[in-house]
């Protein structure tokens, strides 16, 4: 009886402990959306294929994401968005966003991934 009461609980923990990881994850996505729509996507475009208003001026051009972020880190893509492009070698075009959060710009890399399909 202890031994059944005992998974039962084990298996309580878990399931609460899953769901806890995949609520933090989906808020992550949401958020990570939500702050692409707001300061990315005039250039990067709405699904990140360097197609944004704003991006179509620039020079040098804005990349597709699965072209720029191929082989980066999500060190380096964070540093690059809260940074700017001269942190990370790329040209000043691409702004610093210093007000983001450091939970913020991890959904935000998240989203970018998405978008990148890594």
């Amino acid at each position: 009886m202890k031994k059944t009461l005992l998974k039962a609980v084990q298996l309580a923990a878990a399931c609460l402990a899953l769901t806890a990881m995949v609520s933090s994850y989906v808020w992550a996505q949401d958020a990570g959306k939500q702050i692409y729509d707001e300061k990315c996507a005039a250039c990067h475009g709405a699904s990140g294929k360097g197609d944004g208003p704003a991006g179509a001026a620039m020079t040098p051009p804005v990349q597709d994401f699965a072209k720029a972020l191929a082989g980066k880190s999500d060190d380096w893509i964070a540093k690059a968005t809260k940074e700017g492009g001269p942190a990370v070698g790329l040209p000043a075009t691409m702004p610093p966003f210093s007000d983001l959060s450091d939970d913020q710009v991890k959904g935000l890399v998240a989203y970018m991934k998405q978008l990148a399909g890594k």
